[in-house]
């Protein structure tokens, strides 16, 4: 089978959560004989602040870590459709493409493109912002992928498209998993971007609050953090250590005894049942996890996969049971490991679609098409 998959960026993860699951899955889909074709454009925001921040050694890194992964950045006014979609089979369109592209790309389709179109949503737009999802055209695409149950249903209640799909992120575990030969260096670590306020009160109540009380030696990595936001990190005795390249996070991981999750606001109040991918990569690689409270709505997880907690003062209670019970921490996270690799895999994900995109052109439909 062909993919093509347009996205944001595959290169570059600054602030682009979405990076971390499509080289999961696009390096799933190389190791079962499939191709892969991803683009990106050449101006591409997270692009442009990788650079930035950390320089052209930070593209390098990312070639280094996933050899057999590629990406082509191309310029709008002159991308040929034509040439770029000829002998697809599958197309696979991120929300975060320019309602433009979307729509010449549903254009094409329309046209006679002989592949399965389908709309990839991974964020809380929907709810928050409905008049951005509204913009792109979708009439012609085959359906949506959405990374949750309620998000799938907005989109069918509000007429956005036909037919769609649950399809949540998932852990690359070729990277994601236990690094037992790492010594560990501190108590407690948080992989999490500042983001535009929506969860500034509950870093502090869930992490600097907590952490702070209990003297633990913690690490905090990410980016967009505002000068105040450094230096109540600081004052509270926690290392800020800046943009992490996530496919470095395990090695952190397993720096640290303990890790934490802080869901932003809208997807604790409007999004029940999408954790994110932070959740699914920290279960992976087997290290215990606390999460301040999210509804679990679709039964991802099994009870003690890891602690769930309903208030800061829980949190730091949490966060001491785990720091003096190691045991038992390690095994909650073992269990949790058990639920990532038996249930949230980028193999799982790859077989989802590969069902999705047989549901709506079966195979031998799909041979005549493309031949």
């Amino acid at each position: 089978m062909r993919v093509v998959i347009f996205c944001h960026s595959l290169i570059s993860d600054w602030n682009h959560g979405n990076a971390h699951f499509l080289r999961g899955v696009a390096s799933e889909l190389l190791a079962q004989g499939h191709g892969v074709r991803v683009y990106e454009p050449a101006d591409a925001w997270s692009m442009r602040n990788l650079l930035a921040d950390a320089g052209p050694v930070a593209i390098a890194g990312f070639h280094e870590a996933y050899p057999m992964l590629s990406s082509t950045r191309y310029d709008a006014s002159t991308l040929d459709l034509d040439v770029v979609l000829d002998g697809a089979d599958v197309v696979l369109v991120h929300e975060w493409n320019s309602p433009a592209l979307v729509t010449r790309i549903g254009r094409h389709k329309a046209a006679g493109g002989r592949y399965v179109l389908l709309f990839h949503d991974t964020h809380h737009r929907s709810v928050t912002d409905e008049a951005a999802i509204a913009d792109y055209a979708l009439e012609d695409f085959d359906g949506v992928l959405a990374f949750g149950e309620v998000i799938r249903e907005r989109y069918v209640r509000n007429g956005w498209s036909r037919r769609a799909w649950t399809w949540h992120e998932a852990a690359d575990t070729r990277v994601f998993r236990p690094l037992d030969d790492v010594p560990v260096e501190a108590d407690l670590v948080w992989i999490g971007n500042w983001g535009d306020g929506e969860r500034s009160a509950q870093i502090h109540d869930y992490l600097i609050d907590p952490a702070a009380a209990l003297g633990l030696r913690t690490r905090v990595h990410g980016v967009r953090y505002p000068g105040d936001a450094i230096r109540a990190l600081n004052d509270a005795g926690i290392a800020y250590a800046g943009w992490l390249p996530n496919f470095r996070a395990p090695g952190v991981f397993a720096q640290h005894r303990l890790t934490v999750h802080i869901p932003r606001r809208p997807y604790v109040e409007a999004l029940p049942g999408v954790p994110t991918i932070r959740v699914f990569e920290a279960l992976a690689c087997g290290i215990p996890l606390i999460s301040a409270f999210w509804p679990d709505a679709e039964g991802l997880f099994r009870p003690d996969d890891f602690v769930m907690v309903n208030s800061p003062a829980t949190m730091r209670d949490a966060m001491r049971q785990a720091i003096d019970d190691p045991e038992q921490a390690r095994a909650r996270a073992a269990q949790g490991r058990e639920t990532a690799l038996a249930r949230h895999t980028c193999a799982h994900r790859v077989a989802e679609l590969l069902q999705i995109v047989e549901s709506i052109a079966p195979r031998p439909a799909r041979e005549v098409l493309t031949t």
